[in-house]
């Protein structure tokens, strides 16, 4: 049977607070897992591993599963990134590679080394829509998509509402791109953007429309995934609320809204849309 499996981000667990002290991993991993969560993301740069590292036995301890975001910024680093997702067995791999060639004829080559050395290791290597990536914009992405039909996806839409600036209502044309990123997506994160700034409060009222439109393409993104994945898969869904910089700050350096709770409200939401549609599927 196919089952949802809600992760929370380590980085989303940074305060980066103007005075007070970060927690240690032990203290942010044990909170997510009382919390409920299936498993923990983590995000190293090639210079963070030892840092990541630290967490491996964390996991252990409160029976946390891993996935892995990796940043290589250089085309030789992906290969020992990569051995740092079979270290920690992470179910999703999946990369926001930092080395953008211009033109998409330049980067086909890369990305087809890159997902060949995975494959070498026994991971399918999923590229995430993100900015300062190599699918940093929605157009270039469905070039990427078209020329490689294998290529599967993590989707962060919220970085292609601010690339393209995408105005409510979405437009027939923005929705069928849209539709084209589900077909190809592996796993989903959680994050809603306008079409000015990439993580809003999301209980905000101003901000409810782009609420209902990301919980509307969450769901169509699911049921697409539902349909062509196998009988016994797990469908990966990421609350990735980022800390100042990303989460808006007032004068006073501190936050609007408190993003440990916005996460859970985040995994509420992944779990009601997952059960909808095993509702709609029930005769």
């Amino acid at each position: 049977m196919q089952k949802l499996e809600v992760f929370q981000s380590l980085w989303g667990m940074e305060r980066n607070h103007p005075s007070e002290p970060e927690r240690s991993h032990e203290e942010n991993i044990a909170q997510i897992a009382e919390a409920g969560f299936a498993g923990v993301c983590l995000d190293p740069y090639l210079h963070e591993l030892p840092y990541y590292r630290e967490t491996i036995p964390l996991l252990e301890k409160y029976r946390l599963k891993s996935m892995v975001n990796l940043f290589p910024q250089r085309v030789e680093e992906m290969q020992p990134l990569l051995e740092f997702a079979r270290e920690v067995n992470a179910v999703k791999v999946n990369t926001i590679a930092q080395v953008m060639p211009v033109s998409v004829a330049g980067a086909l080559p890369l990305i087809h080394r890159w997902v060949q050395e995975a494959q070498a290791m026994g991971f399918e290597l999923l590229f995430e829509t993100h900015r300062n990536g190599i699918l940093n914009d929605l157009y270039y992405t469905l070039e990427v998509l078209d020329a490689m039909p294998e290529l599967k996806l993590t989707a962060d839409l919220s970085h292609f509402v601010v690339d393209r600036e995408f105005p409510l209502p979405i437009s027939a044309r923005n929705q069928a791109f849209i539709q084209r990123i589900h077909e190809r997506t592996e796993c989903f994160q959680g994050r809603v953007a306008t079409a000015e700034q990439v993580q809003i409060q999301i209980g905000f009222p101003q901000h409810q429309a782009w609420v209902a439109q990301f919980k509307t393409w969450w769901k169509e993104g699911m049921a697409n995934w539902r349909q062509r994945s196998a009988a016994d898969a797990s469908c990966v869904f990421l609350c990735e609320l980022g800390p100042p910089p990303y989460a808006i700050t007032g004068a006073d350096g501190l936050e609007l809204s408190d993003r440990w709770q916005e996460a859970l409200t985040l995994k509420q939401w992944a779990e009601a849309i997952w059960a909808e549609l095993e509702n709609e599927a029930t005769p």
